[in-house]
């Protein structure tokens, strides 16, 4: 392991404290009993890691749960993709945890305004993105460290994705897959009417993002933050919450810095 703000497990100790969490699904349910009867169970807040068992949505859901902790999380893909998780091999864990490469991952934070004035903030480790409501197209003004960058951007919707995000919806939306050593944020229109041939940028990972809403009565938009929806948005701002992070635990070999660029090569 080389995060700095974790345990050195390179001098011959080892992970032993370990906590289990299971995603609802019989998969995980029947690996968190093996592996709870096997290492046991011990709580969270005494933990060495946390041992996520499930897909790669539960594990953004743990992911959430350890921001500010000095808990790192090792993922079992018991799941789909899991492009977060390892694969499930119960043996030898600690000493797999020992070994693990660590990815840092810092959120992007939002600041949603909404038509009736209330403002909700939400963390993202994945992306933000707007999105229409209703059948007409959405106009959205785009401005970037107190600058307007584009007055107007007709779309479907748009998003700025963390690194670690970039392969997921920013990725389907054709948005550029971003090293995590780049410190840089994908912005990413959805299905853009007008300019229509705009791709999109890449924004520096200090950026200050403001989305406007226009013509909000006629074209609402809503807004998502990972799993926090807000509707009726008129406005929302994005950065990165530099001062948060959470560790991502990867078999060696399988580094999630490895991952990403492996997924550039991928037909």
């Amino acid at each position: 392991m080389n995060d700095a703000s974790y345990p050195d497990w390179t001098d011959g100790t080892l992970p032993t404290r370990l906590h289990f969490a299971a995603a609802p699904n019989e998969s995980a349910e029947l690996w968190l009993d093996r592996l709870v009867g096997q290492y046991g169970q011990c709580p969270p807040e005494t933990a060495d890691a946390l041992i996520c068992l499930g897909g790669d949505g539960f594990m953004l859901e743990t992911l959430h749960t350890t921001l500010g902790r000095r808990l790192p999380v090792y993922g079992v893909n018991c799941g789909t993709v899991g492009f977060l998780m390892n694969p499930a091999v119960p043996d030898n864990l600690p000493q797999r945890l020992a070994a693990a490469q660590a990815a840092t991952l810092h959120p992007l934070r939002m600041k949603a305004t909404t038509r009736g004035g209330e403002c909700i903030h939400a963390l993202a480790l994945n992306d933000v993105f707007l999105f229409r409501q209703t059948r007409q197209a959405a106009k959205i003004r785009i401005g970037v460290d107190d600058r307007v960058r584009m007055p107007e951007l007709i779309c479907d919707g748009v998003l700025i994705a963390t690194p670690a995000g970039s392969t997921a919806y920013n990725l389907s939306a054709h948005g550029p897959i971003v090293p995590l050593s780049a410190n840089l944020l994908p912005l990413t229109p959805i299905s853009a009417f007008r300019p229509r041939r705009w791709r999109g940028a890449l924004l520096p990972s200090t950026a200050r993002v403001r989305f406007d809403i226009l013509e909000t009565d006629k074209r609402p938009v809503a807004a998502v933050a990972d799993f926090t929806e807000v509707r009726d948005v008129v406005s929302v701002e994005i950065s990165e919450a530099r001062e948060l992070h959470t560790t991502v635990l990867f078999d060696p070999g399988q580094s999630l810095s490895e991952r990403i660029i492996a997924e550039q090569f991928t037909a």
